[in-house]
């Protein structure tokens, strides 16, 4: 009914303006029938018409059904284009109660906005201020057609429960109940923008969105640690982590003993403590330093040429003191490091444990599989990092030379840096 309504009063409102889509979960056998049904009727307001198949997921169907559902709707939208649903405040209300009971803090009691920027487009609640009764009542004088979802009366799902069990209980003891709740949401959304600002700032004092100085996060209070830490955890994601996570983190990591080598896992992230500093490393580039094997190759290099290899992409240039031109064009080795390998840095005196050289140069752990050595004939040339590449002293150094110059990042570490 509510959809419906929305519908028809869009085409009032905005006529040329308008497109409808119907998203069939596939969920029902008479859901494409329902289609048919939105589509006659979007005919007869002279509305173009979309209808969308989706395949819901295994888990928690309601959740599930909302995801799939959200991503269809991304699929047609257009750059300048307004999502506009028919969420009302009986919804806002149920939404409050339910992220209530399942222990959701000061965003998830924030429910849904009227107007909200998603990250790709924009999004309009216009009857989240009208009650069911007013929409019904709407909905007749207009003699709109609806269908009406048995879903709803279904109390196996948590809105429907809420809906058709507690909902009348609550509703006798507190005839405001709806009005309430919904205006709960908006002191949370008030809340929440205040939250926001002081995240970002604690965010800007203690680090950034993949580091954190736990140095300075522990001169904030408790309670910022937690929000600090949780908002941060987030980041693009479309919720927060569960509180109990948030104390994981806390208690495994950033508590834990100094030599301890700890390590969380939420959301395709690792949360990884080093050298009192906290990292969010993504699942890809942590597992990959954890299941790296020795590689050896060859490798066939010229001036202006570009590489990329697993450290970053490389260019080759010319350099007032670097490798021999004669090494151009020929094929080099390049491999893993293996362990105890030393190198002679150049312009250094003697040999260093290339081990310590890494460590001098602060290259995190979860990096360091990255590192590679060039070498011809058993003689290192060089060593490639994701700092860029080291000279090594050998009889292929000279004047007017060449040198591997590190152009940008790998792009997994590119995209984690920016994330």
């Amino acid at each position: 009914m509510d959809s419906m309504l929305l519908l028809h009063l869009m085409s009032i409102v905005f006529p040329a303006h308008v497109r409808a889509i119907y998203i069939d979960h596939q969920l029902q056998a008479s859901s494409h029938e329902w289609g048919f049904f939105v589509q006659n009727y979007a005919q007869q307001l002279n509305i173009p018409v979309i209808i969308q198949k989706v395949e819901v997921a295994s888990g928690n169907l309601e959740n599930q059904a909302r995801t799939a559902r959200y991503s269809a709707y991304q699929q047609h939208l257009k750059s300048h284009d307004i999502l506009v649903l028919a969420h009302h405040q009986q919804d806002q209300a149920e939404t409050v109660l339910l992220r209530l009971l399942s222990g959701a803090g000061v965003n998830g009691l924030s429910a849904m906005q009227a107007l909200e920027n998603r990250e790709n487009f924009q999004l309009w609640r216009p009857f989240l201020s009208l009650s069911r009764e007013q929409i019904e009542l709407w909905s007749m004088q207009l003699n709109l057609p609806f269908v009406q979802d048995q879903t709803n009366f279904d109390t196996q799902y948590d809105r429907a429960w809420c809906r058709q069990e507690v909902w009348p209980l609550l509703q006798q003891r507190y005839p405001k109940m709806q009005q309430a709740l919904s205006r709960t949401s908006i002191l949370m959304q008030d809340a929440h923008n205040i939250l926001q600002e002081v995240f970002l700032q604690d965010l800007q004092y203690c680090g950034n969105s993949t580091q954190i100085d736990l140095e300075k996060l522990q001169q904030l209070s408790l309670p910022r640690q937690r929000q600090l830490l949780s908002a941060w955890m987030k980041g693009e994601a479309d919720y927060r982590p569960p509180f109990e996570m948030v104390a994981r983190l806390q208690q495994e990591v950033i508590n834990a003993k100094a030599d301890a080598q700890s390590a969380l896992h939420w959301h395709g992230h690792y949360y990884v403590r080093y050298q009192k500093q906290l990292y969010r490393i993504a699942k890809t580039l942590y597992l990959a330093s954890k299941n790296c094997s020795h590689v050896t190759g060859t490798i066939c290099l010229d001036l202006n040429q570009s590489i990329s290899l697993i450290s970053g992409k490389f260019k080759i240039i010319y350099a007032e003191i670097g490798l021999s031109a004669d090494l151009l064009k020929q094929n080099l080795t390049i491999h893993s490091r293996q362990g105890g390998e030393k190198i002679h840095l150049y312009g250094r005196v003697g040999h260093w444990p290339l081990k310590k050289a890494i460590q001098e140069a602060q290259i995190l752990p979860w990096l360091r599989h990255t590192i590679q050595i060039l070498a011809i004939d058993n003689v290192m040339l060089g060593v490639f990092t994701p700092k860029g590449f080291w000279l090594a002293q050998s009889k292929y150094c000279e004047n007017d030379g060449w040198l591997p110059h590190l152009s940008s990042e790998i792009d997994n570490l590119r995209v984690e840096h920016n994330s």
